[in-house]
């Protein structure tokens, strides 16, 4: 089923739009599906909630960038490196397979 196709997933009224595992990574994981606009972002390590400006549609499941990322940086979730950035990626876009190479496929290309 294509993106377009299936029903928006959305969280109850007051239930944060991403998931940040720890303080420090560089991405989030939305419990949702989130428009464009300000989302509520939550840190499981510390509970500390905290504001993003969302700039393009990002599906329930996948990542957001939390702060601006330059062009073959590393990328940290729950502390370790997921992949390296292939362009640059800025605070509140999506973070996904084309922008982003997996460390797990790193001698890709």
């Amino acid at each position: 089923m294509e993106e377009r196709d299936r029903e928006r997933i959305e969280a109850g009224e007051g239930a944060p739009h991403f998931l940040v595992h720890n303080e420090g990574d560089g991405v989030a994981v939305a419990v949702q599906d989130v428009e464009p606009g300000p989302a509520r972002v939550r840190y499981l390590d510390s509970g500390r909630d905290a504001e993003l400006e969302v700039r393009e549609h990002v599906p329930l499941g996948h990542k957001v960038a939390l702060m601006d990322l330059g062009a073959g940086v590393e990328v940290i979730e729950y502390r370790v490196p997921i992949g390296r950035t292939r362009v640059p990626v800025e605070k509140g876009r999506w973070v996904h397979v084309h922008n982003l190479r997996s460390a797990r496929w790193g001698r890709s290309r």
